[in-house]
């Protein structure tokens, strides 16, 4: 400062007393009143010159508030935004009670020891964000080369339309990766082996088993593939004893009752039908499904439970009860695009996050043995009744309605549609051969259900939208019809165009596969 003597303030603040009231209390304390307004601090690791650069750094309002509404997503600040190989430093959130002040001083120039103060409580501070790591490894887009660097930032970022030259232009190879490190804060390991890690000859030769550091989960489910010769006739005892220490309440009992006799009635049932049809909390049913029934990891009863000694191989009767992988198609020839889809996709890769932006020490996931009760009589008191159920649309397929997503797995007793139990039906009593694909219906069953469950959700969103103006017919050329004999321009036009059809479904058609393994492979990783 250019002023060398200091000024001490020789005043004690006693007592802060939040109240609304704006008479002056005598003596040496003051009354502030208190706004109601929640406020946001980010601790920001660098001095501030020019606010709105310092919100560019943080991605702007818009990001620290969308930010602000995931708890446990993690502040990240980039400083070269302008960069996109720029990587962030994340910061932490932590709750806090804190209150923001405003502080003015009023100095009378006659007598600079004549000083009043005021101070005004703009708002309580609930949420702080505070950058206590280290940011990641920088890696500029540079190219070195005979002691000399070039920058690549205006040869590799598109900033307008390029011109096909601009892509065939020879280029030095610059794929950083997304992230250097997954920890932000420093740790000693002092070069000590891992003590869970394992030794080559010491791995299970399990094929289920996923990696090495991995506590395998005691639920207990026996996996069957299609081509063992035998079944399980009962389950694992070490299943029974998991689900008696968490059968606690009634309402387990009850749950265990109910879920027994469902696969008395019914011996197949998939994850999503039990869900619809049993109010129990999903940590608790994946203990209680490996007591009645085992799960089929191929075949067409793959990603479906099946009760204990009922093998579906054997009888025919098993047929209704097969699985049906069914995905919506997309493309323009089905009335949409994938950008207007009317099913929303589960996950999608354009949203997805690095791993160091999310908070790793979050809350702690509720214990088996610590899950509500749904027991007793209820009070006005008392909080609503948890339901687990899923809606019936999550495994049952009815005409005119849309699948809930845009993968579903089916059983073939609950598509509620004729035209569905004609093609099912076709073979009854006639079955020979159990095959791995269409199980026991004709080969290509399964081809056909799925163009006709494509064929009724393409009407059921054209329905929906607006129709498409219709194309003008091309014509021909006058000298192709004096060269060949005269025909029916609309019916060489309908056959031009059923041909075109016909082209564009042989490349665009879906393609039949062996049976999708996401879903199913998630299920089986709850096991593992």
């Amino acid at each position: 400062m250019a002023d060398s003597k200091e000024l001490k303030l020789d005043f004690t603040l006693k007592e802060l007393t939040l109240s609304c009231q704006t008479e002056d209390v005598p003596g040496n304390s003051s009354t502030v009143e208190l706004q109601d307004k929640r406020l946001v601090c980010v601790e920001y690791p660098a001095a501030v010159n020019n606010v709105n650069k310092m919100l560019e750094t943080l991605g702007g309002e818009t990001a620290v508030s969308k930010t602000f509404t995931h708890p446990n997503r993690r502040l990240e600040l980039r400083y070269r935004p302008q960069d996109p190989f720029c990587h962030s430093l994340c910061g932490n959130r932590f709750p806090s009670s804190n209150l923001l002040l405003r502080v003015r001083r009023r100095v009378r120039k006659s007598d600079p020891n004549d000083a009043e103060i005021h101070m005004d409580v703009l708002g309580v501070i609930g949420t702080t964000y505070k950058f206590q790591g280290l940011a990641d490894f920088q890696c500029l887009a540079v190219h070195s080369e005979h002691g000399k660097d070039t920058s690549l930032y205006d040869k590799i970022i598109l900033r307008k339309s390029e011109s096909q030259e601009f892509f065939e232009q020879p280029m030095p190879y610059f794929l950083p990766p997304a992230i250097f490190s997954r920890l932000d804060t420093p740790v000693d390991y002092f070069y000590r082996p891992d003590i869970h890690q394992k030794s080559p000859s010491q791995m299970p030769l399990n094929k289920n088993f996923i990696g090495l550091n991995r506590a395998r989960r005691p639920h207990n489910a026996i996996f069957v593939s299609f081509n063992e010769p035998t079944v399980p006739i009962e389950c694992l005892e070490a299943a029974k004893v998991n689900w008696t220490r968490v059968c606690l309440k009634e309402c387990d009992k009850q749950a265990e009752e109910q879920l027994k006799t469902m696969f008395e009635s019914r011996p197949i049932w998939s994850r999503n039908a039990v869900k619809a049809n049993l109010n129990i909390h999903p940590d608790k049913l994946k203990l209680l499904l490996p007591v009645f029934a085992y799960y089929m990891v191929t075949g067409p009863w793959r990603s479906l439970w099946v009760k204990l000694a009922y093998d579906p191989r054997k009888t025919t009767e098993s047929k209704k009860y097969q699985m049906l992988d069914f995905r919506i198609r997309c493309s323009t020839k089905h009335g949409y695009s994938l950008s207007d889809m009317p099913v929303k996709a589960k996950r999608s890769a354009l949203n997805y996050s690095l791993p160091i932006t999310f908070n790793k020490a979050g809350p702690q996931p509720a214990s088996v043995m610590e899950l509500p009760a749904q027991e007793g009589p209820s009070t006005s008191r008392d909080p609503v009744p948890i339901t687990y159920r899923l809606k019936e649309s999550s495994y049952i397929f009815r005409e005119g309605m849309l699948p809930p997503h845009r993968q579903m797995f089916y059983q073939l007793c609950d598509l509620d549609v004729e035209s569905v139990r004609q093609v099912i039906e076709q073979n009854n009593g006639k079955e020979e051969v159990c095959d791995e694909r269409d199980g026991w219906c004709l080969l290509g069953t399964t081809d056909k259900l799925r163009d006709i469950i494509s064929a009724m959700i393409k009407k059921v969103i054209r329905a929906q939208k607006p129709s498409l103006p219709e194309l003008p017919k091309r014509r021909r050329r006058t000298g192709l019809d004096l060269k060949f004999p005269v025909r029916d321009t609309d019916a060489e036009e309908e056959e031009d165009e059923s041909k075109e059809d016909e082209e564009e479904d042989e490349d665009d058609e879906f393609q039949p596969s062996e049976g999708s393994e996401n879903e199913m492979e998630t299920e089986i990783l709850d096991y593992i």
